[in-house]
């Protein structure tokens, strides 16, 4: 793991030399990034090859880290205070001229958090992105509201962070971290994170581990007990802050962060389904975020666009949606547009596209674009997943929607009739799966999948044979693949809606029967859809939060609720309903 192309100097502050590494033209915005603990500066290496096209980047191994030279004595050595002198050298020597755009992981970004609250760092920071490390000051409040007011929640926040904080207590004991580290804990420490954490493997610098993480115990000394103790009352942030919380974080409770509005006025949000190594296991997302959030705030703005209830979850992510001309896949595509998502438009009509997209930028999409391309067809899915991938990049969220429909009797269903409907429907979400989930899977950094299918799949229906069974096979191909995908972290789910108000009735195909009695089965189910009247933006709504609750089958209208139930329990009256079924 290296820094290629970097330009490396020396900063010299308080007794000790500081490893900067540069890259990026120092004529742009200069972003930097503080590394965590045990952690030296390259593990942002992917983050920041990724901003180096737009800004001009920093880092610096923390004093004790890397190849930055350690204090004599230890002891002392790591306060705030000297950490925030460290960071001032280093944006002094850096970018005298403007103030920098922060970035801080673990204990980089509770340096950080001081660097940005302090007094005399005002002017020198332009924003501040925080992940996986809270201000010391803030938790300590936290802390103390907590003990002084305790209620049952309150005292089970407490608790819960203390039992996530196990680490700290151990580093605060005198000589045994330093045993651990320079004996079979640093040896074992790659191989640790690629198992809890899926870091890729080889991707964890070894040399100085054992030194690095016997030094660092000093972060935990010098610092943590002082300022939970006596908390500073006027930490509050004097530039714009982007809080990126990863969800699965076995270190800090996501309650930690409640009301930190207090102290960071000008607070974004962010959520990511990851664990605690972000930097190493989801740079593609850190990279997006940071560069909108760094272009905002130069813009002189310090939010996004969004307004959707799920901004945090998927700003600047790659949605994209298929069958996106008209009815759920469009509510769909603006649902994400609505949070902040960036979108990829896809229907076989490409006018139905080309707007989806037009509104989609209006509604919120930082950027949306329109492909045509007939799901059906191999060949043309795999040109689109190589185009989506080249021009875009590798798709975080996945919604194969498109469908067709077709009603009529087994008997009255020719085998051509077979074949449009599994071509679409299910070979669809097959090619989409196929194509666009090994991209997520070799990127390595999870994603998510949804599929349509429908309440169909596990209700049995005399006028639906085939409809019902495309539909069941796309319910059973998630289930598998998210088995098979879990692993890799990238979550499938299978929406199943019920009767929802979309076009789909007025251009489903009926068996057996001529045009004219096609055309008035048609208006007939068109108008007991529409006297359900149950809109396509609720099913929207579902996908979303499927996504990001990682649900595994979600049937949306009560129908779909009720049936699923009956299929568990009560399947033969299912079967009694359907021999019942009158025709259309």
């Amino acid at each position: 793991m290296t820094l290629e192309g970097a330009r490396e100097r020396w900063v010299r502050t308080g007794g000790v030399e500081l490893c900067v590494a540069e890259l990026g033209d120092p004529a742009q915005p200069t972003v930097m990034l503080v590394h965590g603990y045990p952690d030296s500066k390259e593990v942002w290496s992917e983050v920041a090859a990724r901003l180096a096209g737009h800004f001009h980047v920093v880092l610096y191994d923390v004093r004790g880290h890397g190849r930055s030279s350690a204090p004599q004595p230890l002891r002392g050595g790591f306060t705030l205070e000297k950490l925030t002198d460290d960071f001032l050298a280093v944006a002094d020597a850096v970018s005298p001229d403007r103030p920098v755009h922060l970035v801080g992981h673990d204990w980089g970004s509770v340096q950080a958090w001081e660097f940005t609250t302090v007094k005399r760092t005002e002017g020198r920071i332009a924003s501040f992105t925080s992940m996986s490390g809270p201000s010391l000051d803030h938790f300590g409040h936290w802390i103390k509201k907590r003990v002084s007011r305790p209620t049952p929640r309150r005292v089970g926040q407490l608790l819960g962070q203390g039992a996530k904080s196990w680490y700290v207590y151990l580093l605060h004991t005198p000589v045994l971290p330093e045993l651990a580290w320079r004996g079979p804990l640093g040896k074992q420490w790659p191989k640790i994170l690629r198992r809890l954490e899926k870091v890729p493997g080889g991707d964890y610098p070894t040399p100085s581990l054992p030194t690095d993480a016997a030094h660092g115990a000093w972060l935990y000394r010098d610092n943590v007990r002082a300022r939970l103790r006596r908390p500073r009352a006027d930490a509050y942030a004097h530039a714009p802050v982007q809080l990126i919380t990863p969800l699965g974080d076995v270190f800090l409770s996501e309650k930690l962060y409640d009301e930190l509005e207090l102290w960071a006025p000008q607070l974004t949000r962010r959520t990511l389904p990851a664990k605690h190594w972000v930097p190493r296991t989801r740079p593609d997302q850190l990279a997006a975020w940071i560069t909108e959030f760094v272009t905002t705030t130069e813009g002189g703005r310090t939010t996004s666009a969004a307004t959707g209830p799920y901004a945090d979850r998927f700003g600047g992510q790659l949605v994209l949606v298929t069958g996106a001309g008209s009815g759920i896949g469009r509510a769909t595509a603006f649902a994400f547009a609505e949070a902040g998502a960036r979108v990829v438009a896809v229907d076989r009509d490409a006018e139905s596209a080309a707007r989806t997209a037009e509104l989609s930028r209006l509604i919120g999409a930082p950027q949306a674009w329109a492909e045509t391309v007939d799901v059906s067809d191999e060949q043309a899915m795999e040109k689109l997943a190589e185009k989506v991938a080249a021009e875009y990049g590798v798709v975080d969220v996945l919604v194969n929607n498109a469908g067709i429909g077709l009603s009529g009797s087994f008997l009255d269903t020719t085998s051509e009739d077979w074949r449009n409907v599994l071509d679409v429907n299910l070979w669809g979400v097959i090619h989409g799966c196929r194509l666009f989930g090994k991209q997520m899977a070799e990127r390595g950094q999870g994603g998510h999948i949804v599929n349509t299918a429908s309440a169909a799949a596990y209700l049995p229906s005399r006028t639906l044979p085939a409809y019902s069974t495309s539909k069941a096979a796309v319910l059973m191909l998630s289930e598998c693949l998210r088995a098979e995908l879990a692993g890799q972290g990238i979550g499938v789910t299978a929406i199943c809606p019920g009767f929802i108000n979309t076009n789909i009735t007025s251009t489903a195909r009926f068996t057996g029967v001529d045009a004219v009695e096609e055309k008035r089965r048609q208006k007939k189910s068109a108008r007991l859809y529409g006297l359900r009247n149950y809109p396509p933006e609720k099913v929207a709504e579902a996908v979303l939060r499927a996504v990001v609750r990682n649900q595994a089958v979600v049937p949306v209208t009560a129908e779909a609720r009720g049936g699923r139930l009956m299929s568990r329990f009560t399947p033969r009256a299912l079967r009694a309903i359907a021999r019942m079924e009158p025709p259309l």
